[in-house]
Formats: structure tokens, sequence, C-alpha cells
């Protein structure tokens, strides 16, 4: 089995200046890397993707596939998440990136594709759906109520706050710490990342991660 590599942002893109070169190192350049989106109404993921790929570009990744998530991928769609050779799901309404990638046919691939050592990236609401449990907060919900969904599992027992200064998440993510026994707890701000290999934290960048561990 190869080695599992996982990049955690606290925010939106781009990529903090050192992840990025280790995202890249661990790309085997067999495929294309897949940049997984929701698409928002009114905006314009063309004009957006550029703060994802431009740093990537810059030092050697000029393969990228575009993957607006639905609930009813193609075959094609499939096919080429299945050649990827890394993994970028981005930010937004977290309930609806859950919605379409865990247990569908989209999260059964990353699942497979991190197993065998492809590069996993996830900012903000794609951070939250890497472990075992994807918790949504409050402040994260149209209605106000946190949620509690099944994650990807790429990050076992563990939990992940993200946006931790500008939503003041120190309260949730202790909580959450505690009342699951997770053996890890991330706390993400913006403009921070953790590389993590294998399970194992190996490197943060930006502000400084909150790291709790039991």
């Amino acid at each position: 089995m190869r080695d599992q590599q996982l990049f955690l942002f606290g925010g939106g893109p781009p990529f903090t200046p050192m992840l990025f070169q280790q995202f890249v190192s661990c790309l085997d350049q067999s495929g294309p890397v897949a940049l997984l989106y929701v698409p928002r109404p009114g905006s314009n993921w063309d004009a957006y993707a550029p703060t994802y790929t431009d740093v990537l570009t810059a030092n050697g990744a000029t393969d990228f596939f575009h993957f607006p998530l639905s609930a009813r991928p193609t075959p094609e769609q499939l096919e080429q998440l299945a050649g990827s050779s890394g993994i970028i799901i981005s930010g937004g309404e977290t309930e609806r990136y859950q919605q379409f990638i865990v247990g569908t046919p989209i999260g059964t691939i990353i699942q497979e594709r991190f197993q065998h050592g492809v590069p996993v990236a996830g900012f903000s609401a794609g951070a939250l759906l890497m472990p075992d449990e994807c918790r949504i907060p409050a402040i994260d919900q149209r209605n106000g109520q946190a949620l509690v969904l099944k994650g990807l599992g790429l990050l076992a027992d563990a939990v992940i706050s993200v946006h931790y200064d500008t939503w003041q998440e120190e309260t949730n993510l202790r909580q959450a710490f505690l009342s699951t026994s997770s053996t890890s707890g991330y706390g993400l701000p913006e403009r921070s990342g953790i590389y993590l290999k294998n399970g194992r934290l190996m490197q943060q960048e930006g502000r400084e991660a909150v790291l709790l561990n039991q």
C-alpha cells in the first residue's frame, strides 16, 4: 500500500506556499488533477478555478479535470476521476458536498484513489468531509442548526473545525473532540493548512492550527 497523503485547509484557496509544493511532489503525473466543486448560481467557476490551479501550474502540474458535482455524474466523469493523479475538493455549502460525494460512486473512487497514494486536498467544506463524521457547525447552515453527517473516512479517529478563528470554533471543536473520544482534533484558521501522511501530522503552514491530542 502506498503512503496516504491528505491536505486540509481552513479556508478557501490558494494553497499555502509550502504545502502546494508538497502537494505537487506527491503527484505521479499519470493523470489529471481533479477539481471537484458544487456549481453556484451566478458564479463563474472558470474565473475562480485559477485560484487553485495557478500555483500548481507554475510548479509543473499542467493537466486538470474540472468536475461539477451533481447527483448524476456521467460515466466519463467517473472514469476521469478514477484516473486522476491528485484530487482537490473545493469549498462551499458543506451539506451539498456531503450529499454528492459521501456514499456515492464519487466518494468510493476518492477513497480508492487515496488508498493508492493519490494526494487529496480539501478546502473548507472539502476539509470537513474528510473524517469519519462530517460535523457542520450551525454558522455553516442556512437553518442555523448544527449537523453531523457521515464523512469520507480519509482521516480516522479525528474531528476538524475550519474557519476556526472567524467562526469562533473553539467550543465546538473541544465538545466534538470529547464527545467522540477522538484521538486528534484540528482547528484550522483561515489561510492555514496541514499535511498528514498516513494519518500523522507532518507539516502545518499559515496561521497556527489548534491541535488536540489524547
